[in-house]
């Protein structure tokens, strides 16, 4: 099994995603593939930590594919994206909010099928002895997001649905690692993120103010699919037989979730509490992206246009090719 972890720090208030393809390095990406077999093409999924790279091994999802796979492992969904409009890779998976800032960047990407989450997976914490109690304390507060990822996403729906707006409260642009730490230093009085960083906060003190549901967040996350793949009929079908297999894994992990939290243990080094905790978030379904998905993405869109976080429209409908077979009549 080859693990690259592929380390981007994004800061400013736009996303330079295009520099940010390029700094991650197609070359990270080398090695020996996961049921590496002589003669079979490889495919690159770009992933961050949530133990399916073990589980997907332990499910046994791979036996008997047309091919081997490699695995990309990013700190979140913003430079996944721009890898896949690269071609640096083939398949990633991200939050909701990273196809619409990459459309809005016009990266070469496409959205191929949709993740369900059974759970919240974004949340607004404090510190321990905060003052803030409410949505509507964060006005004038610092609020450390990593901008373009879903938590983005849910900290703007948050606010607004608390009358505020991201100019009367101050999103702080930080990577996930910067943002635990400048949570825990006190350089900000809030942060928008998600599992595991949030369970171990959570542990040290810290408070969810707010946890993820719908409407504020619609807990749908998305593959997208690099161009040159999905151009390519023989590619297009295998990248459709690795989403249903990827499906069937996250399944056995549902049924098995003692051995995928030690599949979480064993890739990020957390303990057993936190990783119980990080595969609680990480239920879900590997779906189709159906019109229901594509008409609330829409709207996410249109809020972060309204809000000036994203420079252009954009049209979720355009950058939509679903591999997963709809089910008729579905909404």
């Amino acid at each position: 099994m080859n693990v690259q972890r592929l380390k981007s720090t994004v800061t400013g208030a736009a996303l330079a995603l295009g520099a940010l393809a390029a700094a991650t390095g197609v070359a990270a990406c080398g090695g020996t593939a996961q049921g590496a077999a002589a003669g079979k093409p490889t495919f690159v999924i770009g992933q961050q930590e949530s133990g399916i790279v073990s589980l997907v091994r332990d499910s046994g999802a791979l036996k008997g594919a047309p091919y081997n796979i490699k695995w990309a492992v990013f700190p979140f969904g913003p430079p996944l994206v721009a890898a896949a409009a690269s071609g640096q890779i083939d398949l990633g998976d991200v939050g909701d909010v990273p196809p619409i800032n990459g459309a809005a960047h016009q990266l070469g990407f496409k959205v191929i099928g949709a993740e369900n989450y059974a759970q919240a997976t974004d949340f607004l914490i404090v510190p321990a002895g905060s003052k803030i109690t409410s949505l509507a304390d964060l006005r004038g507060k610092r609020v450390g997001v990593p901008i373009g990822s879903s938590a983005h996403g849910f900290l703007l729906n948050a606010v607004k649905s608390a009358g505020l707006s991201p100019q009367s409260v101050h999103f702080v642009n930080l990577a996930p690692a910067a943002l635990q730490t400048a949570f825990r230093s006190g350089d900000v009085d809030a942060a928008a993120l998600w599992n595991p960083q949030v369970a171990l906060d959570v542990e040290n003190g810290a408070r969810i103010l707010l946890a993820g549901h719908p409407p504020l967040d619609p807990n749908v996350g998305f593959y997208v699919g690099a161009d040159k793949d999905l151009s390519n009929p023989t590619r297009r079908a295998q990248l459709a037989d690795l989403l249903a297999r990827l499906g069937r894994a996250y399944h056995w992990g549902k049924e098995h979730q003692s051995v995928w939290i030690k599949d979480v243990e064993q890739e990020t080094g957390i303990d057993a509490k936190t990783a119980a905790t990080q595969v609680r978030s990480n239920l879900l379904e590997v779906a189709p992206v159906t019109p229901a998905i594509v008409k609330t993405e829409q709207g996410l869109a249109q809020t972060f246009y309204q809000a000036g976080q994203i420079s252009r429209t954009v049209s979720v409908a355009g950058i939509v090719d679903n591999l997963l077979p709809t089910a008729k009549g579905a909404h």
